[in-house]
Formats: structure tokens, C-alpha cells, sequence
């Protein structure tokens, strides 16, 4: 195993090597190879980097962007998947600086659909490059309690979004740093747009947990034991955020602290959950 980054709580984070399913190798494999073959040579190069990413080489990912980067310094798609990588390890400005510079190339221009690692099962992609640096720049500034310039970019996420998957994604976050900031009246507003009966293909957790803030939901409706080790982490950390706001803090800490015993170290609710944590 080796180290990747260290923790806000100054963990050595390591990655074993990953047996990754056959099926997404060889996607991968072939739309890299494709994009090679239609020079379009850094399509290829985010391919590879993906792939060095879903094996747990975070660095190596970083390492194969900024190589690129270097080479087509104008690619805003390059600074936006470079700043993903660079909340995963916890360099959180870095990432900051990475998307701003995606945002400013990409102004004016028609958005870009992002092709998922695995398809889900409508064979749909639901992200884009403008959703997904919006997204994970207003998440960089949420880490580091910015939550201000956090809703400027969930603000121009939700004009960007084109289904109710990336909808829910922003309004989650979005509510969450509403109310830490203490503007209650305007998270409750967010809400009005969240129904049990949106048009989901995957962002489930991040859905039931706005139905939970809603009151729609209680916290036993959507936890059980068959969620997987990522969605533990999504509603973990939300449900913790849910038990903070509300006044009862040492269990929201209880659940952050399981969450990150957990050990998804990669995954966002583990990030944030372990900067939750560190603020103790």
C-alpha cells in the first residue's frame, strides 16, 4: 500500500491496487484508444488519468493532468479533472485555483457532456464540465467553511444543470452551507424545488437526504444494512449534518467519527466528514 496524501487529523491515507471490473477496463481502455485514434489527444490523456484515479493512484492521476496541462494549457477539461483529484488528496486551494481557471476558460462556451467511467443503467451520462466544476468547486469551498463563495458556485451549478440528478446534487450542498451560514429562511426555501417523485438515475442518497431535511423522511427510512460503503459515507456525513443544525451535535460527531472509521477514504462524505472532525 502506498501513501497517497494525509488526512486532516494527520492519517497516512494509502491505496492498495485496485482490481478494477473487467467491464470498466476495458471501456476505458477502448475510449482512450478511440480518442487517440480521432486525435483527440486529450480526451486520451483524461482517460488515462481517470483510469490511475479509479485505481487509487490519485498522484499518478495529478502527475498525467499537469503533464497535459502543460501541453494544452488552454483545456478547461484538464484543470477541472486535475482540481477533482486535488480535493481527493486535501488540497483543497490547489483545487480552488483549478476550477476557477476551468470556469474562466470555459465562459461563453456550449457545455460539454462528460462520459461516465460505467454507464449507468439507462446508458445515460448525466454530468458535464461546466456541472461538474461548479459542483466540486462550490464542495472545495464548503471544506474550507467558505460557504459564501461555496453558494456562488452551487448557484451557477443549478443554472447549468439539465436533470433533476444534477439538480438534487447542487441543492444538497447548497442547503447544507445555507444553513451553516444561519440563513435557515432561504435553505427552507431550496427545499420547495425537491419532491419524493423527481426523475433520479442515480443521485438517490443525496435526494432521500433533501426529503430528510424536508421532513418527508426520517434518518431509519434510508439507512439499511444493504447500502453500500460510499452511500454510507454520503448519508453519513448528512445525516450527521442533519443532528448538527438541529442541536444535537455530540451525535452528529458520533456518526462523522463512524464514517470516517469506515476507512472510504476517497469519497466525499469521508472528506467531509474528516474536516468536521478536524475542526474539534
Amino acid at each position: 500500500m502506498n501513501v497517497q496524501a494525509i488526512s486532516l487529523l494527520g492519517d497516512s491515507l494509502r491505496s492498495d491496487n485496485q482490481t478494477l471490473p473487467e467491464e470498466l477496463v476495458s471501456r476505458i481502455d477502448s475510449l482512450s484508444k478511440q480518442a487517440l485514434q480521432d486525435s483527440l489527444i486529450t480526451q486520451h490523456l483524461i482517460w488515462q488519468g481517470r483510469l490511475a484515479a479509479y485505481n487509487g493512484n490519485y498522484r499518478s492521476a495529478i502527475d498525467i493532468y499537469s503533464d497535459a496541462i502543460e501541453d494544452f494549457p488552454t483545456e478547461p477539461k484538464l484543470y477541472r479533472h486535475r482540481g477533482h483529484r486535488y480535493i481527493t488528496l486535501r488540497k483543497f486551494d490547489r483545487a480552488i485555483k483549478d476550477f476557477e481557471k476551468a470556469a474562466e476558460l470555459f465562459n461563453g462556451e456550449e457545455d460539454i457532456i462528460e462520459q461516465d467511467g460505467l454507464p449507468n443503467p439507462q446508458n445515460t451520462p448525466l454530468s458535464s464540465l461546466q456541472t461538474n466544476t461548479w459542483y466540486h468547486l462550490g464542495l472545495a469551498h464548503y471544506l474550507k467553511e467558505d460557504y459564501k463563495k461555496a453558494n456562488e458556485a452551487y448557484e451557477n451549478g443549478i443554472l447549468a444543470a439539465q436533470n433533476d440528478d444534477m439538480l438534487v446534487a447542487f441543492l444538497y450542498w447548497y442547503y447544507m452551507s445555507l444553513r451553516r451560514m444561519g440563513d435557515d429562511v432561504q435553505a427552507g426555501k431550496m427545499l420547495e424545488a425537491v419532491d419524493a417523485d423527481m426523475g433520479l438515475i442515480e443521485n438517490d442518497s443525496y435526494h432521500q437526504l433533501l426529503l430528510v431535511f424536508k421532513g418527508v423522511f426520517t434518518p431509519e427510512d434510508i439507512l439499511d444494512d444493504d447500502a453500500t460503503a460510499l452511500e454510507n459515507a454520503t448519508l453519513g456525513y448528512g445525516l450527521g449534518n442533519w443532528h448538527y443544525i438541529n442541536g444535537r451535535k455530540d451525535r452528529a460527531y458520533q456518526i462523522w467519527q463512524n464514517v470516517y472509521d469506515a476507512g472510504n477514504w476517497a469519497s466525499f462524505g469521508f472528506i467531509a466528514s474528516e474536516a468536521e472532525l478536524a475542526k474539534q
